[in-house]
């Protein structure tokens, strides 16, 4: 164990925040801390970058921090500047004098570390001659980026890492997710941003209640774990509950009859001696199961873009794109790119600069953004719901309000006073409770805490409508959309469209990147076959388009893959039946192990190959009306 905390506490400004506590750090382990606001993680991580001490506890002598031996810690707290007038050379050279190192210019260990430097300086998008500017004249994000080089270089034996995707862009969160997984040694982050914990974390500690809780895993996994020992928990304490009714029920009976007077009180020792199961806490999270359908069905198609133009004053975006009912699509990308443009404009928002935008039969839109969000009334919660719906009785207010977070004391909070991620639900409450058939979302989870978050996750995903929505919050778009589009950063590309979910597009990103994917072979004959079934102009990305006639667009898609399938189903019967085969002569039965497990060799790969063309054809038609 490299350190360990055993029934620790630590106060905040005279109020206890963690107590009785136990943690640990083994090893190389990459842990992630969660919960919510004001639980205490900040706490806690101060306390194990050495900048606030536990609590003194006489009663218990052996309470406290104890470490397997001296380590170094170097933590990346939100506001990571400390001297805005420093330039970045200046920080390296700071940063060699706090190693021990001998400051020489021309050292071999001084040209190690600035190369070393370097190189990740530009991988994250610097060029060297920002070294000489002050770290004031960067922004927020860029600021973070330097900070992160600095600390992983200088490897502590426990990095401390505070909310350090706040600010940074997705290249950047996915440059750090790459480094943390295979830096040396102990990570400890505390965040918000699932994703990011999903795919960087081997343990998680949840914060809850001043108390902390193990689970191992990354958060998916720990979700799945605690919704486990919930249900685990809770049966025992149902279990308990009903054995005590029981022995209460056996010595109320009993206790004044002289003949079972001594069993009555053997029943109540036992009841006394019994160690009582706490009923768990319900999850903060309201997890919805069942449909939630709109008022009307709508038309087939949702909405349809031709050579649609966005912008404000000079076109941004030139749009091509189809919507069918019940579509989930979630728009990624980076800021500046038209996004929010795009919504806008199919909204009514804005008008469109060129081209054609048309919303299907008997749509009924419902539009959100931060500005419907921006919402200021003296009246409290419960009031200014029930002015919205007047026909609901005051328990239907509570309940709809209950399914979006609103419960006990909230409802009667002024929602002049609340938050901005408190705001955003009670708008989005609003918005569901119209039923409309067509939800047109912008950044619908900006400033909600991860409980929240899930909330809303559920209702999209138990909503039967259709769903266009723009989102940076990589997991949510993980668990929400079914189908993306990606604006690219550069003026006048095209928008991409990706046929399936965030977590495939990440896994084909990846295999792109080391060179394994065929699609990119494919690019050419695709886009030819595109523009014989729909004229488009010429260089129009695939994936920008979606063909007027669904069934033409599968059928394309179906034979693509045909031909290779029934080849490769093929190559598999032949390698069956060559590994089957005995020796055929003399020759042959001299070398037969080594022709046996080359055969062997053989018929695996002809079966690898064979099952990922079925799986592509499995994609493929999940994209169908049949599939869906």
């Amino acid at each position: 164990m490299l350190l360990e905390i055993h029934d620790g506490t630590v106060s905040r400004n005279g109020q206890i925040v963690l107590s009785h506590f136990d943690f640990g750090i083994k090893g190389r382990e990459k842990i992630a801390i969660v919960g919510r606001n004001g639980a205490g993680k900040t706490t806690l991580v101060e306390v194990l970058a050495g900048i606030r001490e536990l609590d003194a506890d006489e009663k218990h002598p052996e309470a406290g921090m104890k470490t397997a031996r001296k380590f170094t810690t170097a933590m990346l707290t939100q506001t990571a500047v400390q001297d805005p007038d420093q330039t970045v050379e200046e920080c390296i050279w700071e940063d060699m004098e706090a190693s021990g190192a001998k400051v020489d210019r021309y050292s071999r260990e001084s040209c190690d570390y600035e190369q070393r430097f370097d190189r990740i300086f530009t991988e994250l998008g610097f060029s060297l001659t920002d070294k000489q500017k002050a770290l004031g004249d960067f922004s927020g994000g860029e600021q973070t980026k330097i900070m992160l080089i600095r600390l992983l270089l200088s490897e502590p034996d426990v990095l401390i890492l505070d909310e350090p995707t706040n600010h940074l862009d997705l290249t950047a969160c996915e440059w750090l997710e790459d480094h943390l997984k295979t830096y040396p040694k102990a990570v400890v982050v505390v965040s918000h941003d699932r994703y990011f914990i999903d795919r960087t974390a081997e343990v998680v500690w949840e914060v809850t209640g001043g108390k902390l809780n193990r689970f191992p895993g990354n958060y998916s996994q720990y979700r799945r774990e605690k919704a486990d020992r919930y249900q685990k928990q809770l049966k025992s304490y149902e279990a308990q509950q009903a054995e005590i009714a029981r022995l209460e029920d056996l010595i109320e009976k009993f206790k004044h009859k002289p003949r079972k007077a001594a069993f009555a009180r053997s029943r109540k020792k036992i009841l006394e001696r019994m160690e009582r199961i706490q009923k768990p806490d319900p999850d903060d999270a309201v997890i919805h199961a069942g449909e939630i359908l709109p008022d009307k069905r709508g038309g087939k198609v949702v909405l349809e873009c031709e050579h649609l133009k966005i912008g404000y004053q000079k076109p941004i975006r030139d749009i091509s794109f189809r919507l069918r009912r019940g579509q989930k699509v979630g728009i990624f990308g980076a800021n500046g790119t038209g996004k929010t443009a795009f919504l806008k404009t199919i909204a009514g928002k804005i008008q469109p600069l060129a081209g054609k935008v048309r919303v299907g039969d008997q749509i009924e839109i419902g539009y959100f953004d931060q500005m419907t969000a921006a919402i200021s009334s003296p009246k409290p919660v419960f009031d200014w719901f029930h002015d919205q719906f007047p026909h609901l009785k005051g328990e239907e207010v509570r309940s709809a309000l209950a399914g979006f977070l609103f419960k006990g004391p909230d409802l009667g909070k002024s929602v002049q006073n609340l938050s901005g991620g408190e705001k955003a639900r009670l708008v989005l409450a609003s918005i569901l409770w119209q039923k409309p058939n067509f939800l047109i979302l912008d950044e619908p989870t900006n400033n909600m805490d991860i409980p929240a978050k899930e909330t809303l996750e559920s209702i999209f995903r138990d909503y039967k409508g259709t769903v266009l929505f723009v989102s940076h919050d990589r997991y949510f778009l993980s668990r929400v959309a079914d189908a993306l589009l990606f604006f690219e950063p550069e003026e006048g590309a095209p928008v991409l469209y990706y046929p399936f979910g965030y977590d495939h597009y990440e896994k084909r990103k990846k295999k792109a990147s080391k060179g394994a994917d065929p699609a990119a072979v494919r690019t050419a004959e695709e886009q030819r076959l595109i523009e014989g079934l729909k004229q488009v102009p010429k260089g129009t990305n695939l994936w920008g388009r979606e063909l007027p006639n669904d069934a033409a667009y599968f059928s394309w898609q179906f034979d693509l893959n045909r031909e290779p399938r029934e080849q490769a189903e093929a190559a598999f019967r032949v390698a069956w039946e060559r590994a089957e085969e005995f020796p055929k002569s003399e020759a042959e039965w001299g070398h037969w192990a080594e022709l046996s497990k080359k055969r062997q060799a053989e018929l695996k790969q002809a079966g690898e190959t064979w099952t990922d063309l079925l799986l592509k054809w499995y994609e493929i038609w999940c994209q169908t009306p049949e599939g869906r």
